[in-house]
């Protein structure tokens, strides 16, 4: 893990990105109390993040606690799936 401050980070950016594509974990300090974790986003977590999508995950979570649950078999969704 590196831990760098802000300034250095402003100057030498494609060095760390390439550090962070090679799995290399960089925190950037900005100051004596802010911290910021560097991470590549990925199609998956681009996805998840999108409000319509956070919105539809969080309402099937809330249908799931309250016990509206629809089960369905594997033959029934293969027989749905054309499989």
């Amino acid at each position: 893990m590196l831990v760098i401050s802000s300034r250095e980070f402003r100057e030498n950016q494609k060095k760390y990105f390439d550090l962070i594509d090679q799995k290399e974990q960089v925190i950037v300090q900005r100051g004596k109390n802010k911290s910021y974790s560097l991470v590549p986003i990925d199609e998956t977590v681009k996805y998840f993040s999108e409000p319509e999508i956070r919105e539809r995950l969080d309402r099937s979570i809330e249908e799931a606690k309250r016990g509206e649950l629809i089960t369905v078999k594997p033959e029934d969704l293969a027989n749905l799936l054309g499989l």
